[in-house]
């Protein structure tokens, strides 16, 4: 079992952002997660990455349970951000460099660096500083720091936030093929992308998760996803 979330809570003061939530992914695929704001989306992925504990509950990663042996988790995750933490004034090669030499020994940086550059295209725009690419590259130049560690995990928080329509397919077509070989926790806003990337859906509301299922499954009524979303965040016997 790849990732297994079994029963988490979490309260902020007396609210209760996440309401003993469970899934579980097994093997390779996109997984979109989905839910109004305030549903408890962050919360949840930060718990993943180990950035926050839980309040109860576990999270385990290729069988590493996230409280216990936090340190050895996040060998097995990538995480992009949606506000994406770049150093304006490093060079893409530099910048991969410094994230590859915090994951793994020197001598493998470089090999890995340039498999990655070229994974997520980077290639052409290698040459500049990460504060003179393009928002779409930047987001590019994120996934590759996310990935050059070779995780087990991806997970993404709004990839394609503000990107035009050449960049954001472009985006969803490389979050198609890393979901390919790992798991890939994808949080949007965007329907239209969950329909194009994703293989499976997660629905949190009010910190509980109302809705596990695959796409096809959730569409079989030929509904649209906006539709579904809507009746099952609206419906409080969900909740």
């Amino acid at each position: 079992m790849l990732l297994q979330v079994e029963k988490i809570s979490k309260f902020y003061g007396a609210q209760k952002a996440l309401d003993e939530v469970s899934f579980s992914v097994q093997d390779a695929q996109v997984v979109g997660l989905l839910g109004p704001n305030g549903a408890g989306k962050s919360t949840l992925m930060k718990i993943i990455c180990c950035y926050l504990p839980s309040d109860s509950g576990k999270v385990s990663v290729c069988g590493l349970d996230t409280l216990g042996q936090s340190l050895q988790v996040r060998r097995h995750i990538g995480y992009l951000s949606e506000h994406n933490p770049l150093y304006p004034d490093m060079y893409v090669r530099e910048y991969l460099d410094f994230i590859g030499g915090i994951h793994m020994e020197a001598r493998r940086v470089a090999a890995r660096r340039e498999e990655v550059i070229a994974l997520t295209g980077l290639g052409r725009e290698s040459h500049k500083k990460a504060g003179q690419l393009s928002k779409g590259y930047r987001q590019r130049l994120g996934l590759a720091a996310a990935l050059i560690h070779e995780p087990d995990v991806l997970i993404l928080d709004e990839p394609t936030s503000g990107l035009d329509p050449n960049q954001l397919e472009e985006i969803r077509a490389l979050v198609r093929e890393i979901g390919k070989k790992k798991i890939v926790i994808l949080s949007t806003h965007i329907m239209q992308e969950v329909q194009a990337v994703c293989d499976r859906v997660l629905l949190l509301n009010h910190g509980k998760l109302v809705a596990d299922a695959p796409i096809g499954e959730l569409m079989r009524d030929q509904d649209s996803l906006e539709s579904v979303f809507h009746r099952l965040t609206q419906n409080e016997r969900s909740l």
